[in-house]
Parts: structure tokens; C-alpha cells; sequence
């Protein structure tokens, strides 16, 4: 859903606005004042906020500064099915699992403070992360340290993906994530999701014949899982917090987690890098494991062989197009970016890239 820019909360307004809200809604801010809210600079599905507070009342008396994190939907929405309640339920319900998240404060629908819905969640202090602009290659801590580093953070973001797939739907009850189809959660689903969303995305224009060939190739492979599971949707490392020793303390993003063949989220892990990737090829960059190490490493944490993986690794192609045809569209890019999708799928067909498993 698309917010009337006009009703939005303007940035420069925002700390003025959230200080009598944090008041309101955090006992420990109750004499605090917002001192500055920043956006942060990545991001195009979720609007993000650093919100530093001072005031803020701690257990001893004392008080301090202490920043909190605001998010709010984008103005231009890149998901047909946007939901940021939906991010908030499923970090909420997170909190008592193995999965670690941030702590969500509060979410609010109504749109009469900021003029669209908005959460609240705590800051994760004294993390490092891995950035998508520059690509994390290029610049950043991903590239700057060593062939070790590099696998360390890797293996880390694998390691996450298998905790968040032990993540038990009943018990946590994540069951409100089925897609929004008809069908049942799976293959199917997730191919008829690609396809209505896709067509939303195109709004009525032809559809690139690269992205529709893979649409038609889901239909005709259709399989049944072994498991059904919680899956992350974004699972990357630029959606997890690190610690120091570059071990992740907090999964992040939540726009896209819905119940399906669990294995999709490594096809996505990989997609995203090798599109993402400077080098000759597509290469991972010096000291990243392979696909084949890659999808080794997943089964050995959860303990059983993924399968399917063509079938995921196009489907994952089609799913980051989706928001790269609504941004090509609104930035008059003349179709580059789904491309750049296109070219992925018919890399996988052609046997061209490594997706080893």
C-alpha cells in the first residue's frame, strides 16, 4: 500500500513529533525528549530510523541517552503485500525463540501521528554490519577483511538461516505467514504469488520474456516438499548485526518471511551475492565457501539434504525482481534492473553459474 507523501511525517519533524509518543509509550521515557532521528541510507523496502533519546530513566535512577530504531512503509511500495504489522508479529513472536531479534517496543496502525503506520524497536548496540551500497565486496567490513573474515561471515549467516528454520510455527505461532494465495504453502504457492505479483508489478505491461520464461518453468516443475517451515525470505548478511568476533547477535528484516520449502532461503542467500558480485564471472569474493560448501554446511546444521534447488534458485531470481521492476520503473531505468534477473535465470538453465546441489 502507497502513503499520501503529503500526509507523511516529514523527516525533519519527526523528533519533534516522537517525543511526546515516546513518553506515551515507554515508561522508561517518560521525561525524555527526542534529540535526532536519522534515517539510515540502506534500504528501499522499509523507511528506517535511528531515533537517540535523552532522558531516559534506567533501574539505578540514573538517567541516559539511549537510541531506538522507527520504521515506517516506504512511499513507494516494492512488495504488493507490504505489511509492517507482520514484521512486528513476527519479531514478537520470535523473542522466546532460539532466533535472536531485537526487541520490539510497540507497532501502531493508526496513521494520525506520522501519517502511516509505524513500530518501534530497541537498538542493538556495538554491532557491526555488512552494507549492500557499495556492494559488501567492494567496501565495508566484508571487504576489508581477510579470506577468514570473510568465511567467518558467511558461515555465520548460513549458521542463522538453519536457527531461524528450527523455528517451530505451531509453538511460535508464525501460521499467519502463508502466502497470499489460494494455494497451500509450498511450491505452488510461491509460484502463484510470483506470478500475481509480477503481473502487479508490470502494472498491465508486457512482462520481461527472460522473467516470464521462469514463471512458466515454476508451473511446469511443481513438486511437493518434505517440510514446510518458516522461512526468512531476506536472508542475507546484510539483514544480520555481528558482533565484534563477526558472529551475528540479531536477524533483521522481516518484510518478506513467509512458510515454505525451507531450502529457498540459501537459493536466496546465494542469488543476491552472485548478483551482487564485481567479479569476473560472478564470483564470490576470495575466501567466500562455494554453493556446494554452501548447501554442505546448511545440511549438516539441520540435519538433512536440501533438494530442488534449480526449482528455488529461479524462483528466488524472480522474487528479488519484483521489487527491482517497481524501483526500474519508478527511476525511468528502461527495464535494467530486471534484467539483471533475466540474465540470472538463464544462467541457471544454462548450467553457467555454481548452484551445486
Amino acid at each position: 500500500m502507497e502513503h499520501d507523501v503529503e500526509q507523511r511525517c516529514a523527516e525533519t519533524d519527526l523528533a519533534e513529533v516522537l517525543t511526546p509518543i515516546l513518553r506515551a509509550r515507554l515508561a522508561e521515557a517518560a521525561s525524555a525528549d527526542v534529540i535526532s532521528c536519522v534515517r539510515t541510507e540502506t534500504g528501499y523496502s522499509t523507511e528506517t530510523f535511528i531515533v537517540t533519546v535523552d532522558g531516559v530513566a534506567e533501574p539505578d535512577t540514573r538517567s541516559r541517552t539511549r537510541r531506538y530504531v522507527l520504521r515506517r512503509p516506504p512511499r513507494l511500495a516494492i512488495l504488493p503485500d507490504y505489511d509492517l504489522e507482520k514484521q512486528f508479529r513476527v519479531m514478537h513472536r520470535l523473542t522466546e525463540s532460539d532466533v535472536p531479534v531485537p526487541r520490539v517496543r510497540f507497532f501502531e496502525a493508526d496513521p494520525a501521528d506520522l501519517g502511516t503506520p509505524y513500530l518501534v524497536m530497541d537498538f542493538v548496540d556495538s554491532v557491526y554490519t555488512v552494507g549492500d551500497v557499495p556492494p559488501y565486496h567492494q567496501a565495508g567490513i566484508f571487504a576489508d577483511t581477510d579470506d577468514a573474515g570473510r568465511a567467518r561471515l558467511w558461515n555465520g549467516c548460513v549458521d542463522m538461516i538453519a536457527r531461524i528454520h528450527r523455528a517451530d510455527v505451531g509453538r511460535d505461532r508464525l501460521g499467519f505467514l502463508r502466502l497470499n494465495t489460494d494455494s497451500s504453502p509450498g511450491p505452488e504457492g510461491l509460484a502463484r504469488y510470483l506470478r500475481t505479483s509480477i503481473e502487479w508489478a508490470y502494472a498491465g505491461e508486457p512482462i520481461h520474456p527472460g522473467l516470464l520464461g521462469g514463471l512458466d518453468w515454476l508451473d511446469a516443475h511443481l513438486y511437493e516438499p518434505r517440510r514446510i517451515g518458516l522461512c526468512w525470505g531476506d536472508a542475507r548478511m546484510s539483514n544480520l548485526l555481528f558482533g565484534r568476533d563477526f558472529e551475528p547477535v540479531a536477524a533483521l528484516d522481516w518484510e518478506m518471511a513467509y512458510l515454505g520449502d525451507q531450502a529457498a532461503d540459501i537459493a536466496w542467500m546465494l542469488t543476491t551475492d552472485w548478483i551482487s558480485s564485481p567479479h569476473e564471472g560472478h564470483a564470490p569474493s576470495p575466501g567466500v565457501p562455494t554453493a556446494a560448501e554452501t548447501i554442505a554446511r546448511y545440511e549438516d546444521a539441520v540435519g538433512g539434504r536440501v533438494e530442488h534447488m534449480t526449482f528455488h534458485f529461479i524462483s528466488s531470481a524472480l522474487l528479488l525482481g519484483l521489487p527491482l521492476i517497481r524501483l526500474d520503473r519508478s527511476m525511468g531505468l528502461g527495464g535494467l534492473l530486471p534484467e539483471v534477473c533475466a540474465n540470472r535465470i538463464e544462467a541457471v538453465l544454462g548450467g553457467e553459474c555454481d548452484t551445486a546441489g
